[in-house]
């Protein structure tokens, strides 16, 4: 994502990555005004033409709408924004629906600012744009996964299963088996990404360092780790990711940072040390001024129902700057988040 312009109450932002469309999701709350480059029919066009009729023509225009809402799917290459015509040549007070993708620029207008908490999502997001996407191979005898692992979750990609043979057949015939199949699988990875993409290769067992090879043999420049794992499948995956065994081909990606340090929350969780999670903590942590870090789903902060305490989690978030705190905007677009979501979207590291 890039800034070109920023002002208190503007800012024209270029779209880059599926991420970019994930953040911008979260920014586009009712009533903001967004402009871009959008397409309507001008009805003066249409009529009849001889005996038959003259559809009206499309034409492009700018486009400055009031949101009413989005929608937006995880991992998708869209977003469609829906809300009423403010300012166009025509159509003023219709409804019009957005279609925001990579690679479009887009101004958003908030006519009482943004908020600090909007500003760090952006922020983060732009730090993001130099983080590479990074692939991550689960690696089993019979069974490869390749997923992507992004600032904001964790996308399975692609998944090849080698039948019959394989472990039940032990043979120089299930050898040549096996090294075809995965020769293949490496040849099919390497048509759909990146030259320059670290690949984390993972699983159980000594199969990832037969890829592993393979990978060195046909890409040497490449960035290449490879860890053992205890399991295979997803959980591989999300062992990799829970326990740092990537090491800095991760470290900087927020999704790695997010995960750390819900682990972290889990295990004070586990030993009943210097966690706050429930309205009643959370608020009597925040009073006493001892949250260090609080961990919010972003999509739960931005709901605008009024919590027991009297206002909403936006709100509520905004006061924790009087004491110093840091905000984690996280995605439930992995398995931890999806666990956050389970204690109610909100758990609060304390200082004491």
């Amino acid at each position: 994502m890039r800034l070109h312009r920023k002002e208190e109450n503007v800012w024209n932002i270029h779209i880059d990555s599926d991420d970019d469309l994930w953040v911008l999701a979260r920014l586009c709350s009712k009533g903001l005004l967004l402009t871009m480059l959008g397409e309507r029919r001008d009805q003066t066009t249409g009529g009849a033409e001889g005996e038959r009729a003259k559809q009206a023509e499309r034409k492009k225009m700018m486009i400055s709408l009031s949101i009413e809402y989005v929608e937006h799917q995880s991992f998708s290459d869209s977003l469609r924004v829906h809300g009423i015509i403010r300012q166009a040549p025509i159509d003023i007070g219709s409804h019009h629906t957005h279609i925001v993708t990579k690679g479009d620029d887009i101004t958003l207008v908030s006519e009482s600012g943004f908020s600090k908490l909007d500003e760090e999502l952006i922020s983060n997001a732009i730090r993001a744009s130099n983080t590479p996407q990074v692939g991550l191979l689960v690696i089993e005898q019979d069974e490869i996964i390749l997923y992507f692992v992004t600032n904001r979750g964790l996308r399975e990609s692609a998944q090849w299963t080698m039948r019959g043979g394989g472990k039940r057949i032990a043979s120089k015939e299930s050898g040549s088996i096996l090294s075809q199949f995965q020769a293949n699988v490496v040849e099919k990875i390497l048509e759909q990404i990146d030259d320059s993409m670290p690949l984390i290769l993972c699983g159980p067992g000594h199969f990832r360092d037969d890829i592993g090879k393979l990978f060195s043999a046909l890409s040497p420049q490449r960035t290449i780790k490879s860890v053992g794992t205890s399991m295979g499948g997803r959980g591989a995956a999300n062992e990799v990711l829970t326990q740092g065994l990537a090491g800095n081909i991760l470290s900087e990606h927020q999704m790695s940072k997010e995960i750390l340090l819900l682990e972290d929350a889990w295990t004070r969780m586990a030993t009943n040390n210097l966690i706050a999670i429930g309205e009643q903590e959370l608020d009597d942590a925040l009073q006493r001024g001892a949250i260090e870090t609080l961990l919010i789903i972003a999509d739960t902060l931005r709901d605008p129902q009024v919590r027991s305490f009297g206002t909403s989690w936006f709100e509520w978030a905004e006061q924790l700057s009087e004491i110093g705190a840091e905000i984690v905007q996280c995605s439930s677009d992995h398995d931890a988040g999806q666990q956050l979501l389970g204690f109610g979207g909100v758990v609060a590291i304390l200082r004491f």
